[in-house]
């Protein structure tokens, strides 16, 4: 008799059902794994002959044949291990067909048939109440996360032995009650209010989160430039549900969601080594996995010490940049996962450390200081829109115990600037708050200033007279080019937005100005 249990892959971030298949077929006793598995799938044979003889239940001596359906998707990771097993034992006459018809199971087995946490069960579970199905039985420490998704029974499963009782209506597990995302409390981050001096900078990063625009600070070691940078996601406005669900699906698919936190409530922070390959920062690997671009999405990716990464590392970052998505093409097809990040990246301004520094002198050669901070491409830095200087922070302001503004006091300022943005933006704006899709992300509209096309910055970007002269002698005097040019316009329109300004005036101008790269620093 054929049994059959239903199951789920992960293809990039999204769920596709696998029917587990499980006959017999003459031949000695053992196992075949059929239905392009990888080498984990393979070893499941070992993990559920051993799992059901701990469990105190009858293992076949007969030839199994197990079909992963369908057969043009690979099959990787240990997750059919208990669909596996039931699907043996519902072959033996053990338990009815009946008991998981309208389930899904997912889980790893153990050799004493306990079960253990997988990846990816966000997605799976949301493909389950998409393809109607009204249970789900998962690993216990993984059911808060499946919870989630609502208008779906979650079983939580301890062992197979405990499965085993449910099925066979001795001892039922009870569901998991279902987990309102609103509930879920943001966890702790670094504060504004806690970082000595660096006002300038502070609000340099309030004008880039206010904007979406891109931010690289230089200074000197020890100026808190990375302690600046933490801060950042704070002041980053609150995410929507919608927007923590999609981040918390590529965490969960790329095995990184911790194991008390079901849903991530703040802005992701990836802070990535520079020794980090470009497979580590934009995903791949046989079967492609997100990278830290895509860990990074809805929040903030930090790059420290920018000239030591590998120039070909860096430069991957370009079309992910503008795009907002990086696709990942492979000999089996193509994936895209989305990287809707805010880059800030820190560098010293030499090799010591100290060129420039008002207390300890430099060691460095112009020479070396040059070939140094050329090590950062011109195309790259175009698409920065604000470069910082980080002083060394005096001695009265790191022992003033007086306390300054809060990261809170910060994002409502923030959010309304966004809020004026969003408005700026609703007749063009998709009612969605979800990434766009690979195929319409050309086509969809800003959601922020940063996002702006020449089209929205000729219309929202309007100069007066006082304006277009000050911007004339900018261009003259700092040889801008046209790229720089709308930026400028664009971060001169953030700075309007934050004074809650309809127009932009010389005063926001000259600001925008301020955060041109200086000359003598090469830059």
């Amino acid at each position: 008799m054929l049994s059959r249990v239903f199951s789920c892959a992960v293809l990039g971030l999204d769920g596709v059902i696998v029917e587990v298949e499980v006959d017999t077929c003459p031949g000695l006793p053992g196992m075949d794994i059929v239905g392009l598995p990888d080498k984990a799938v393979q070893e499941s044979r070992n993990r559920v002959q051993a799992a059901v003889k701990n469990a105190g239940l009858e293992y076949p001596r007969k030839r199994i044949v197990v079909n992963l359906a369908p057969a043009s998707v690979r099959k990787e990771g240990p997750a059919y291990d208990l669909p596996i097993a039931l699907g043996v034992l519902i072959l033996m006459g053990v338990l009815p067909q009946t008991s998981v018809e309208d389930a899904l199971v997912i889980g790893e087995l153990s050799l004493d048939g306990n079960v253990r946490h997988v990846r990816g069960v966000l997605p799976m579970a949301a493909t389950a109440r998409q393809q109607g199905f009204h249970k789900v039985f998962v690993p216990k420490t993984d059911a808060a996360e499946a919870s989630l998704i609502p208008n779906l029974e979650i079983i939580p499963v301890n062992s197979l032995n405990d499965l085993f009782a449910h099925l066979s209506g001795y001892a039922p597990i009870p569901p998991v009650p279902p987990i309102a995302a609103e509930d879920i409390p943001p966890q702790a981050q670094t504060d504004f209010q806690e970082i000595k001096g660096q006002e300038h900078v502070k609000r340099a990063l309030e004008v880039a989160a206010a904007g979406g625009h891109n931010v690289l600070m230089i200074g000197p070691p020890g100026a808190g430039k990375t302690l600046l940078a933490r801060a950042m996601s704070a002041i980053l406005p609150r995410m929507t549900i919608d927007e923590a669900l999609d981040v918390t699906r590529i965490y969960s698919v790329a095995d990184q969601l911790p194991q008390d936190v079901p849903l991530i409530r703040n802005r992701p922070f990836r802070a990535p080594h520079h020794t980090i390959s470009h497979a580590g920062l934009v995903g791949g690997g046989n079967q492609p996995r997100p990278g830290e671009i895509s860990l990074a999405h809805r929040g903030v990716l930090f790059l420290d010490e920018l000239p030591e990464f590998s120039p070909r590392v860096l430069e991957v970052l370009r079309q992910p940049m503008e795009d907002k998505i990086v696709t990942i093409s492979r000999a089996q097809g193509s994936l895209t996962f989305p990287a809707n990040f805010q880059l800030v990246a820190a560098m010293n301004p030499c090799p010591c450390g100290y060129y420039g520094d008002q207390v300890k002198a430099c060691t460095c050669s112009q020479a070396m200081v040059m070939k140094y901070q050329k090590r950062i491409s011109g195309p790259l830095l175009d698409r920065i829109d604000i470069h910082i200087e980080v002083p060394r922070v005096e001695y009265e302001k790191l022992s003033d115990q007086r306390i300054g503004e809060s990261s809170e006091s910060v994002r409502q300022r923030v959010e309304s600037a966004r809020q004026i943005q969003q408005h700026r933006f609703l007749p063009i704006t998709p009612a969605s708050d979800s990434a766009p899709s690979p195929q319409n992300i050309h086509n969809t509209s800003p959601t922020c200033n940063a996002d702006m096309r020449p089209a929205e910055v000729r219309k929202f970007c309007r100069l007066d007279d006082q304006g277009n002269s000050l911007m004339k002698s900018a261009m003259s005097r700092l040889q801008l080019t046209a790229r720089a040019y709308h930026r400028i316009l664009k971060l001169a329109r953030t700075i309007a937005d934050l004074a809650g300004s309809e127009n932009i005036t010389p005063t926001h101008l000259a600001e925008a100005l301020q955060y041109r790269p200086r000359r003598d620093m090469g830059l």
